[in-house]
């Protein structure tokens, strides 16, 4: 699937406001359900492998936030993700959304590493601490997570978010739900 976002043109610009071009952004994605129906078949190092080789596609949410990879191993995770414009808040910074979603998914992958085939997970909480406005200027984050615990039915897991500079931005701790996963 693809789709083209355009940024509205503002009906009305504050006096003396130059209008801005359109910004238009288009990405693609694919059936998310593919990576489901392996899940009962691959560990979780074993899928997230396969997505970096390019066997399995990327889960749709890394083309909308724009992040470029994901290298695993076991017990952690790294994801990249350059910041850009469209992740902008009114404020002129990336939204801490963002930056809370990029935490989430290295934590949470990192728990996905140590998981056997068939065998799913859910986040139950995220934990987050912004420690320095991250904007354009960031250059590409970097963001890793590893296992700190697991047991049988819950994961505690933490990631922390870089920039090009090796600057400290935020953390998280992420609580991990783990149970089999339903037959895709």
């Amino acid at each position: 699937m693809t789709q083209t976002q355009t940024e509205p043109t503002a009906p009305e610009s504050p006096a003396g406001a130059v209008a801005d071009a359109a910004r238009t952004r288009t990405f693609s994605w694919s059936d998310p359900l593919r990576n489901a129906a392996a899940l009962g078949t691959m560990t979780g190092l074993e899928l997230l492998h396969a997505m970096g080789r390019g066997e399995l596609p990327a889960p749709p949410v890394m083309h909308l936030l724009g992040m470029d990879s994901v290298q695993a191993e076991e017990g952690r995770v790294l994801v990249t993700m350059r910041a850009q414009e469209f992740h902008y808040n009114p404020l002129g910074g990336v939204h801490g959304g963002i930056l809370a979603t990029l935490l989430d998914t290295a934590a949470a992958c990192a728990v996905h590493t140590t998981l056997p085939a068939g065998t799913g997970y859910t986040s139950l909480d995220l934990t987050t601490k912004f420690l320095r406005p991250v904007t354009v200027g960031s250059g590409v984050l970097r963001c890793e997570g590893t296992v700190i615990s697991r047991g049988r039915r819950t994961a505690l897991a933490q990631a922390q978010l870089t920039d090009e500079q090796g600057r400290l931005l935020a953390h998280a701790t992420s609580t991990c739900l783990i149970f089999e996963a339903p037959a895709a």
